[in-house]
């Protein structure tokens, strides 16, 4: 899977609150313990035996949970709950398909032809148009199609031996889907951290900003209310207060920008744990966007709204990379 950059953001010009001390605990980078797994990929491995040869292909695709197909040639049906057994040990998440395939020496060799059964076929089929006096000559492709005259060659079936190279090759053909899957993991986690370090740009531009915007809504409130009144009423500054406390927890974003952060050190853990977290991913994803929701609700600013409207695209394509992760 191609590693796509994230669109680069350009943060607005928003009245600046004075320097605080940076809060955020986020790393600057991030050191994988386990490898980041995508859901899609290929493996295939082939096993030689005495006589025998098997290959096992099994590929994968996204999937909500783990969901396994199998198909094992007839006489090895035996040994599905096994290889089922070893695709669930190295796999958590997908939709995968296994096919494995035996191939005998013998398959190569040439038919046999049972000369004596097609002479026999032979007397008895000119005798027979003879008794009837039917007409017509015998061609050799109707002759071989008769049972018996042509025959595949005897198979040697050690069905021990054949269970256990398709065990070992399906051990390797997973092997080699589970290398697959990592790599294309690898380039998910860059993308997936490059995402997350632009929802914390926009997450650091909002949280600067917020307190004066509830600030410039309370001064306005000030100020409409004494263009209303006009001179003829008065109002009490104790209900002014009141009403200006009110406005402010109403546009307060606090909460919502706290949350954010958590969730962000939170895919940090995340993406530096690797392993089988789609699901966890995806779960944070859908906070990230419950919050930007909420941010975006609350504050009706221009300039605010735009920084919201970005961060919600951004959320919007690390949820889409997370739905590949294992």
């Amino acid at each position: 899977m191609a590693w796509v950059a994230p669109a680069v953001w350009t943060e607005p010009e928003f009245p600046r609150e004075p320097p605080r001390a940076p809060t955020s605990s986020r790393p600057d980078s991030i050191t994988m313990a386990n490898a980041l797994r995508s859901m899609t990929g290929f493996g295939a491995a082939t096993v030689a035996g005495k006589g025998v040869s098997v290959q096992v292909e099994v590929r994968s695709v996204n999937h909500r949970h783990l969901q396994a197909k199998l198909r094992m040639p007839p006489d090895l049906g035996h040994l599905e709950s096994q290889v089922d057994a070893l695709v669930r040990k190295q796999l958590s998440r997908g939709a995968i398909q296994l096919s494995a395939r035996v191939t005998h020496a013998s398959d190569e060799l040439p038919a046999c032809v049972h000369k004596d059964v097609a002479a026999a076929y032979l007397r008895s089929l000119k005798a027979l148009a003879s008794e009837l006096k039917l007409k017509g000559d015998l061609e050799l492709a109707d002759l071989v199609r008769l049972p018996g005259v042509v025959s595949a060659p005897e198979k040697d079936l050690d069905l021990e031996g054949m269970s256990k190279l398709v065990l070992r090759a399906t051990t390797l053909a997973l092997r080699d889907l589970v290398q697959m899957r990592e790599e294309e993991g690898a380039a998910m986690a860059k993308d997936l951290a490059s995402h997350a370090a632009a929802i914390a740009k926009i997450h650091k531009s909002i949280q600067r900003s917020a307190p004066g915007l509830v600030r410039r809504h309370q001064a306005d409130l000030k100020r409409r209310v004494s263009e209303l009144l006009d001179g003829n009423e008065t109002v009490s500054s104790r209900d002014l207060a009141r009403e200006m406390a009110l406005l402010g927890d109403k546009l307060d974003v606090s909460e919502e920008l706290s949350r954010l952060e958590a969730h962000l050190q939170q895919l940090d853990r995340l993406l530096a744990k690797g392993g089988a977290v789609g699901r966890k991913l995806d779960f944070l994803a859908q906070e990230f966007n419950r919050e930007a929701n909420t941010i975006g609700s609350k504050c009706n600013d221009a300039r605010t709204a735009h920084a919201v409207v970005e961060l919600k695209t951004q959320i919007e394509r690390l949820r889409e990379q997370v739905q590949n992760v294992e």
